[in-house]
């Protein structure tokens, strides 16, 4: 078999969209963040969804989901 042309950093399609979709997430997050009337509430919550999104920058999809589940879970019961 031959080996691929691609780099090895290259991202997979579901790694590709799963990104996509974390950004539009950001975006998202900082539009909501714009209409916050107070300067300092708003700088801090900037600052705050910056510092997640950092934070989480290297987690995997196994980690994600398992995080997204946890809370989900423990309410049910």
């Amino acid at each position: 078999m031959a080996a691929s042309r691609l780099p090895p950093a290259t991202l997979t399609l579901k790694q590709f969209l799963r990104r996509q979709q974390v950004l539009l997430l950001y975006r998202r997050i900082l539009q909501a963040i714009r209409q916050v009337p107070n300067d300092s509430d708003r700088k801090y919550l900037k600052d705050w969804a910056r510092e997640e999104f950092k934070r989480n920058k290297s987690a995997t999809e196994e980690v994600r989901t398992r995080s997204w589940l946890r809370p989900r879970l423990k309410r049910k019961t």
